[in-house]
């Protein structure tokens, strides 16, 4: 059932109602707060509505962080914002960066920008101004090691870390490509452990499956691209 059809019937008719490819979100997130809060007020929904409400704006890597998750480095930027993009790339020393909206799934809204030469950080500054116009955003310096390694997409349900897949990166427009299931590495399997066990404990609670997107970085290191409870 799609949670935006008018004519679909009421949470209430079922005993619960579990979230599944609810990628349209972005393109109307306040209508879908409130079809999980009107949900959540008629039937029991996974996951529950504390962790979709925490998980559905990015800045939850910002929360992440705080508690001692290492993320793929992040500034939010919010709406309206009269951001200078050279400048905050600048003062970070990135020349590669990637621009999405902080509502986003599926490459919605989401480009890179390779800042070399006049051209490129002209279309890279009107691409954030005219986000920014619409809706919080997030910078971040593009990791090439996701083009080399790719992103390890963890499997997390109803308490068992079941498996990863490799996704290669992706922009808006394009199609995603993913692996077939593989065995989660040890150092894969204590950092995914690490991130459920720093969620606030709303968030934690009644938690029924979990995507914790892994990058490893040239040093050798973790960090986390994304974590979806949607």
């Amino acid at each position: 059932l799609a949670w935006d059809d008018p004519a679909a019937p009421r949470p209430a008719d079922f005993d619960r109602m579990v979230l599944r490819s609810t990628w349209n979100y972005p393109e109307d997130p306040d209508g879908f707060r409130a079809w999980c809060e009107r949900s959540a007020a008629e039937t029991e929904l996974w996951n529950p509505l504390p962790a979709l409400r925490w998980n559905l704006h990015k800045r939850y890597l910002l929360d992440l962080q705080v508690r001692g998750i290492p993320v793929v480095p992040t500034a939010l930027l919010a709406r309206g914002a009269a951001a200078d993009l050279l400048e905050l790339a600048a003062d970070r020393g990135w020349t590669d960066v990637v621009i999405k909206p902080a509502i986003g799934a599926a490459s919605f809204g989401t480009q890179r920008f390779r800042l070399l030469g006049l051209e490129a950080k002209t279309e890279a500054r009107q691409f954030l101004a005219a986000t920014l116009r619409e809706r919080d955003a997030l910078v971040q310096p593009y990791l090439r090691e996701v083009e080399e390694v790719g992103e390890r997409a963890q499997v997390w349900i109803a308490g068992e870390h079941t498996h990863c897949v490799r996704k290669e990166p992706r922009f808006a427009g394009q199609d995603e490509r993913v692996s077939g299931a593989l065995d989660p590495d040890a150092e894969e399997r204590a950092f995914v452990t690490k991130v459920m066990a720093s969620l606030p404990g709303d968030v934690r609670r009644g938690l029924l499956y979990a995507r914790i997107d892994l990058i490893r970085l040239a040093s050798g290191g973790l960090v986390l691209g994304e974590l979806e409870l949607l």
